[in-house]
C-alpha cells in the first residue's frame, strides 16, 4: 500500500509527457480553458495527476487533474487566474483513433486550497488511452483501463462487501478509530456491516483526516458531516480511518479488507447495498453534493 504521504506526493508530480506548452497568445475568452486565462503563470503549464492508475475499469471513468507550473501545484491564492472549465480529447493509444472528441471538466475547489478539474466520461473496453488538453494539444496524460478481474477493490455494480468497521463501542484494534483533529466524527456509531443491512443507501468513506488536513481527507470528511445534517436520515454514513495507530505505519483492517493501495475513497450504495458510484483521491463539498444527489440522496 502507498502511504498517504507517498500517494499525494505522486499525485502532485508531473507524469512523463505531461509538461504543457508555455502559456501565451490565444484569443479565447476567460473561464473556458483558453491559455490567456492563466495570467500570472510562472513558466510552463503542467498537469498534476490526481487519480490512481490502479482502479480504472470499463464504464464510467473519472480523471481529476490539477494544474501546476515550475513553482508547484496552482492553488486558489490568486497568483494565477485559473479557468473555470477545461476541455480535452481522448485517444486510443494503440490505434490513434479519437475516442471522444470533446470532454469537459468543471473547476472544483469549494472547501480546499488546490482546485481540480475532474474529467468524467465512459470507456467501453480495456486498453491504454491518452487525454490531451485543448489548451496544449501536444501534451498527453496517459491512463490505462484495466480488466475488472485485475482490480481487487469493490467495483460499481457489485454489492459492497460488508466489513465490521471500528465503532465507538468496539475499536477492533484501531486506535484512534478516527483521526479527525476536532475529535471522533459522527460516522462511527455502527459498522459498515450493520449499515448495509439498514435498508438505506450507504455512504462509506475510507480516509485519514489527521494526515491529510489540507488535501482531501479532512476537508472531505468535514464537508460530508455538514452535508449529512441536511439529509434527514436518507442515508447511513460510515467512516473508517486508514492506519491502525498513530505511528501511521500499518494499514488498518478496513484498508486491507478492500485491498486498497491509495486513499481516500468514498463508496455510495443504493438501499440494497449495491455500489452505484465511487469518488477517489480528491473531491470537494460541491462534487459530494452533486454525486449524492445523482444517487438519489438529497
Amino acid at each position: 500500500m502507498f502511504s498517504r504521504r507517498q500517494f499525494f506526493a505522486l499525485s502532485a508530480t508531473v507524469g512523463a509527457g505531461a509538461v504543457l506548452a508555455s502559456c501565451g497568445g490565444g484569443s479565447g475568452s476567460g473561464g473556458t480553458g483558453s491559455t490567456d486565462t492563466l495570467k500570472g503563470l510562472d513558466g510552463s503549464l503542467q498537469i498534476a495527476k490526481r487519480f490512481s492508475p490502479e482502479s480504472i475499469v470499463p464504464g464510467k471513468v473519472r480523471l481529476p487533474l490539477s494544474l501546476a507550473d515550475k513553482s508547484g501545484v496552482l492553488g486558489t491564492d490568486g497568483t494565477v487566474t485559473l479557468p473555470d472549465e477545461l476541455t480535452a480529447k481522448v485517444i486510443d493509444s494503440e490505434t490513434g483513433d479519437v475516442i471522444l472528441d470533446s470532454v469537459t471538466a468543471q473547476r472544483y475547489d469549494e472547501n480546499m486550497s488546490v482546485p481540480y478539474w475532474p474529467f468524467v466520461f465512459n470507456i467501453k473496453k480495456e486498453g491504454i488511452y491518452v487525454l490531451t488538453l485543448d489548451i496544449a494539444p501536444d501534451t498527453e496524460v496517459t491512463f490505462q483501463v484495466l480488466k475488472p478481474s485485475d482490480v481487487p477493490m469493490p467495483k460499481v455494480g457489485d454489492p459492497l462487501p460488508p466489513f465490521d468497521t471500528p465503532t465507538i463501542d468496539n475499536a477492533r484494534g484501531v486506535n484512534p478509530i478516527c483521526t479527525r483533529p476536532e475529535g471522533t466524527c459522527p460516522f462511527h456509531s455502527m459498522t459498515l456491516t450493520e449499515a448495509l443491512k439498514s435498508g438505506k443507501p450507504v455512504v462509506y468513506l475510507i480516509g485519514t483526516p489527521a494526515y491529510c488536513k489540507t488535501g482531501t481527507c479532512a476537508p472531505g470528511l468535514d464537508a460530508l458531516i455538514e452535508i449529512s445534517k441536511t439529509l434527514e436520515n436518507k442515508a447511513v454514513f460510515v467512516h473508517a480511518d486508514v492506519y491502525k495507530d498513530k505511528t501511521a505505519t500499518e494499514a488498518a483492517p478496513a484498508v486491507q479488507a478492500y485491498k486498497l493501495s491509495y486513499e481516500p475513497l468514498l463508496y455510495i450504495t443504493d438501499a440494497q447495498g449495491v455500489q452505484i458510484d465511487r469518488l477517489d483521491a480528491i473531491f470537494d463539498a460541491r462534487e459530494l453534493r452533486e454525486v449524492l444527489a445523482a444517487a438519489g440522496i438529497s
